[in-house]
């Protein structure tokens, strides 16, 4: 989700009229991402981008544009909420949302759970009377309001010859948003009659009972003095039980319709935003096999140009798309070096000049930048973290520019705080060679040797061929957008930014070993600044870097004894019992994960509290809501069955610090097999009702991966991802088997409609393309047929597809319309 920026939002009605802003991205009602604050503007860049695995099903993407407010809670200005069937419209395409008004009468989510009966009742006289008995059973996902969810239900009968009956009210649920009521309401649908053995009832009756509706409305039990709060209502005709006396689904809550009038979009503002959504159903491993098998020997095929992972690049319409999955696939299954090595050959082998090596957005450049994100991440959080946290927390003068220069500013002292700051970066990065990632290294020292082997009379050619990867397409865009890199959490501050734009521009020069460094700059007072760094020993350093991550010999001496930061942010934490007496309450604590122990303190930077041994934890896993009313709870599982029990803020960020856990200590050798997924409480389990704390688990283990850059990858997924872009762009592969064709028989002119695809050995392409169009067809018959069986097995109302479910109703219709189709 890159968070682009908002325009036009309202004037605030003070004197000033400017507003700070930002942005959240929400699942549903559910918090997941909050942007920076952007002060002062009316038209605020957030130009934050936000990735997430979603972990749960969810009917609204929906992205809040709040106004700060320093004395009271802060106000929505308004949101853009996209159904979740429409996310395809969207697919990566920069769109201006117009901001809709937001009140607490829209903002609903949650399924309710009815039974609806309608019976006849003779009463002792002999008077026959329907009556219709509401049965409410439970609630799931209803929203939290205000930290707190303590819901209830009210349910009314209401028709065209009478009021709206009284509300009958079950229980409150107190610290729950999944409240199970099972509570029946009866409720006299028709006036009584004399008994009469004709029909159920009568046809005046059956008039009236058509135009009844039953409503149910949830709301959350408010201590405020404003009043309860609305979190969702269902209305349902009876027209539907004359087919059925008896009716049980699961319903999802709508919005109420109050008859206030909504602002004018326009008087809002707009949101612009680029989402990316993917959504796939993998098979088990077996499933993929042939389609796995053809793209692994990529790197085999001679020429590289007709290996199915060239192709992939070849077909796809940006080489990016192509890059990710493949850099993945390859990466899992240890093939990545040598794909890369015989891409990048080729590649060189295709460049006329040296000072154009690897400049294009190649499929190369692509992968190899793939690569770097992914195995280069903790080489960049020891490296440049440091630092960039100094820089921005500090906010020095660093302006050189004569014409942008704030009143009180020196010019000389921003350019030695600058200079400063630019040596500082430029030496932990020339001697942070040793931790370089040694698949990293492999793959520079496969580029050195193709770049000095193709262009022999250039003897700087070895090292620009490896720093315009390292420096221009690394170190330099981290520094530049450390959010990106996840070297900070937000986009930096304007002041910053631009520091850290200048530094990454020397940083970027420096690297690129150019003979006439000055010339690089198209600002003067960039080239003036440049001659600082006009000495041989800046050369020295970087060719001596360089030379270390691309020897043959190297390997990654970085001592296991140096700590990495994998990830920290704050959490709420039960007491584990460590005091006899102490209490085991829950507080807000600032935890922080390495490679070597999970801490927690009271605050960033303060001395730990608690330490955990990465060897000490033996299973990471959730925890059930019941077990203290709190969701997007887990539990760490150390030696002596003692137990850290811990809240996230959302149940993106309990995924991420589960997985990350399960993975950080997936080899310790005596991990557990079994656990609890409920807590110890009041002398019991909650989940097995075991009453000894030292009872085995109940329930197994969830699988992990092991932390390790080539298993922490799902091969198959990767393997879908890419059948989803061959089958996408399908008539390209067919119109490069035509171009493959039209080279074997003709040698004249190329038709300019084949042209733009790479096919060295025709046969040899053609061959592969054959495969993967079979092992294509073949997945696409097995998606095909796993659709037909799940639509014979869902039912819609059952708690999966509760009735108002879009996305269902859609996928009936397309399936529907397949089944006519094949008749």
């Amino acid at each position: 989700l890159p968070l682009g920026e908002a325009k036009n939002l309202p004037t605030y009605p003070g004197p000033n009229k400017m507003r700070d802003c930002y942005c959240t991205v929400n699942l549903d009602q559910e918090e997941v991402f909050r942007t920076k604050i952007v002060e002062k503007s009316l038209c605020p860049f957030y130009g934050e981008d936000f990735y997430c695995e979603i972990p749960r099903t969810f009917r609204h993407l929906s992205f809040y544009i709040f106004d700060r407010d320093v004395f009271r809670r802060d106000s929505i200005i308004g949101k853009v909420a996209i159904q979740k069937e429409d996310l395809q419209k969207y697919h990566n395409r920069d769109t201006w949302f117009q901001l809709q008004h937001v009140d607490a009468d829209s903002e609903v989510q949650g399924k309710v759970h009815l039974e609806l009966r309608l019976s006849e009742v003779i009463t002792d006289t002999g008077v026959v009377c329907h009556k219709l008995a509401t049965r409410v059973l439970e609630c799931q996902g209803l929203p939290i309001v205000n930290g707190q969810c303590d819901p209830y239900a009210t349910v009314t009968l209401a028709g065209p010859s009478r009021q709206v009956s009284e509300a009958k009210k079950t229980k409150v649920k107190k610290k729950t948003n999944n409240p199970h009521f099972d509570e029946v309401f009866y409720f006299e649908v028709t006036r009584p009659s004399s008994y009469n053995k004709k029909s159920h009832f009568d046809i005046e009756d059956v008039d009236e009972v058509d135009k009844m509706e039953i409503r149910v409305d949830l709301w959350n039990a408010s201590n405020l003095k404003f009043g309860d709060e609305f979190l969702g209502e269902l209305r349902l005709p009876l027209k539907f039980l004359r087919q059925s006396s008896s009716y049980e689904a699961w319903y999802f809550l709508q919005p109420r319709d109050n008859g206030n009038k909504s602002l004018k979009p326009d008087d809002l503002g707009s949101l612009r935003l680029n989402v990316v959504y993917t959504e796939d159903h993998v098979f088990s491993s077996d499933y993929y096999s042939p389609l796995r098998d053809v793209l692994l020997k990529s790197a085999d095929v001679e020429p590289v140009s007709a290996s199915a992972a060239h192709i992939l690049g070849e077909v796809c319409r940006e080489k990016q798309e192509a890059a990710i999955p493949l850099v993945r696939l390859f990466l899992h299954y240890g093939r990545i070096v040598p794909f890369i090595s015989a891409i990048a050959n080729a590649e060189v082998k295709r460049t006329q000049d040296p000072n154009t090596i690897f400049r294009g957005n190649s499929l190369t450049s692509k992968c190899i930048d793939e690569t770097m994100k992914l195995a280069g991440m903790h080489y960049l959080q020891v490296t440049l973290k440091p630092i960039i946290d100094e820089i921005c927390q500090v906010h020095k003068p660093c302006e050189i520019d004569p014409v942008k220069l704030k009143d009180g500013e020196n010019l000389e002292n921003n350019r030695e705080n600058l200079r400063q700051y630019v040596d500082r970066i430029f030496t932990v990065i020339t001697k942070s060679g040793v931790s370089c990632p040694t698949v990293m290294c492999d793959i520079f020292f496969s580029l050195r040797e193709s770049a000095a082997k193709r262009f022999q009379g250039d003897l700087d050619v070895r090292y620009t061929a490896v720093s315009s990867f390292i420096f221009l397409r690394f170190f330099a865009p981290a520094i530049l957008s450390p959010n990106l890199f996840q070297l900070t959490p937000h986009h930096p501050d304007p002041q910053t930014s631009r520091t850290l734009t200048l530094i990454s521009k020397t940083i970027q020069t420096l690297g690129s070993l150019s003979k006439s460094k000055s010339a690089n700059f198209k600002e003067s007072y960039m080239a003036t600044f440049y001659d600082y760094f006009n000495e041989q020993k800046y050369a020295d350093a970087v060719k001596n870097f360089l030379d270390l991550i691309s020897s043959s010999g190297r390997r990654d001496h970085k001592s296991i004894e140096q700590p990495i930061l994998l990830k920290e942010g704050f959490m709420i934490k039960r007491a584990q019992g460590r005091k006899r007496f102490g209490m085991k309450n829950f507080k807000k604590r600032w935890f922080r994960l390495t490679n070597h122990e999970f801490t927690y303190q009271k605050s960033k930077g303060d001395h730990p509290l608690c330490s955990i041994p990465i060897e000490n934890i033996l299973a990471v896993e959730r925890l059930e809501e019941e077990s203290f009313k709190m969701k997007n709870m887990f539990q760490v599982i150390q030696p002596e069955r003692r137990v850290l029990y811990i809240q996230a803020n959302n149940c993106v960020e309990a995924k991420d610090w589960i997985d990350i856990l399960t993975k950080v200590s997936q080899c310790n050798k005596k991990r557990l097999t079994v656990y609890h997924p409920s807590a110890y409480l009041n002398g019991h389990w909650l989940c097995c009702k075991a009453t000894a704390d030292n009872t085995p688990g109940c329930t197994p283990c969830t699988g992990g991966l092991p932390a390790n850059i080539q298993l922490d990858i799902d091969g198959d997924r990767e393997t879908e991802r890419i059948y989803s872009l061959f089958n996408l762009y399908m008539p390209k592969l067919e119109k490069m088997q035509e171009a493959c064709g039209s080279k074997s028989v003709y040698d004249g002119p190329e038709e300019e409609e084949y042209s733009t695809f790479i096919i060295d050995d025709p046969k040899e392409t053609y061959k592969t393309l054959k495969l993967i169009i079979e092992g294509v067809g073949t997945l696409e018959q097995e998606h095909a047929q796993y659709k037909r069986d799940k639509f014979k097995k869902t039912k819609y109302g059952s708690q999966e597809h509760p009735i108002g479910d879009k996305s269902f109703q859609t996928y009936i219709r397309q399936q529907s319309e397949i089944s006519a189709h094949s008749i």
